[in-house]
């Protein structure tokens, strides 16, 4: 069983950053794809940044150039870097995985909350 654990996620101004960490069970990320949704109140989840299990890399319009998605695989650890945060990315944040051959895994969700 794959289990991925985020963490990294508070409160911020407008204009902060953070760093969403997502810890996974085993030594996964190496030939995994992964990436992070989130998903604000009434609204459906977004994808917001991936990478694939070749590297490409992948993110919405509205996060381009103010997040960085990476992995570590040494650490089995993935990050989301998000700078300049603005109130609309306040969200609940999700990091997942695609395992081949086993299919997605979940992580418990981070809450990121953007406000003066």
């Amino acid at each position: 069983q794959v289990q991925l654990v985020e963490s990294g996620g508070g409160l911020v101004q407008p204009g902060g950053s953070l760093r969403l960490s997502c810890a996974a069970s085993g030594s996964i990320f190496s030939d995994a794809a992964m990436g992070w949704y989130r998903q604000a109140p009434g609204k459906e989840r977004e994808l917001v940044a991936s990478i694939s299990r070749i590297g490409r890399l992948n993110y919405a319009d509205s996060v381009r150039g103010r997040f960085t998605i990476s992995t570590n695989n040494a650490k089995n650890t993935g990050y989301l870097q998000m700078n300049n945060l603005q109130p609309e990315d306040t969200a609940v944040y999700y990091c997942y995985t695609d395992i081949r051959l086993r299919g997605r895994y979940w992580g418990q969700g981070t809450q990121v909350t953007v406000s003066s």
